[in-house]
């Protein structure tokens, strides 16, 4: 099943398990910053995510331990690439484009990407 966009929630679920690698819902929970969502508001995003594919578990009896079944780098590659694709006509050179203009990079800053670039076309 292809990634999908996730929610606000289930993106926050998915950073704490990114992070924790693998949990109960308890253990989620306790990462969550405060006002936490109640335990079950939790285990219903846990099985959205579930359901769509991108959490898996191990049963411990009646209780679930949960896990990433995709890597936050496949997340933020395919967030990437829907942000190109609906803002910027699929072009790397109009999203570049805009960060310079709108986030004021720096020269450091560009020197880095420059460097970055031929580093890839090198290799």
């Amino acid at each position: 099943m292809p990634i999908r966009d996730l929610t606000r929630a289930e993106e926050e679920i998915m950073r704490v398990l990114w992070q924790i690698g693998k949990g109960f819902v308890k253990d989620v929970l306790a990462e969550l910053p405060d006002p936490k969502p109640a335990y079950n508001t939790v285990s219903t995003i846990i099985r959205i995510l579930e359901k769509k594919e991108l959490v898996g578990y191990t049963a411990y009896g009646k209780t679930h331990e949960y896990f990433p079944l995709i890597s936050e780098e496949q997340y933020r590659r395919f967030q990437t690439e829907q942000l190109m694709t609906n803002y910027f006509d699929g072009s790397l050179k109009k999203l570049v484009s805009f960060f310079v203009s709108e986030k004021n990079v720096s020269l450091s800053e560009a020197d880095e990407i420059i460097r970055l670039l031929n580093q890839k076309k090198e290799s």
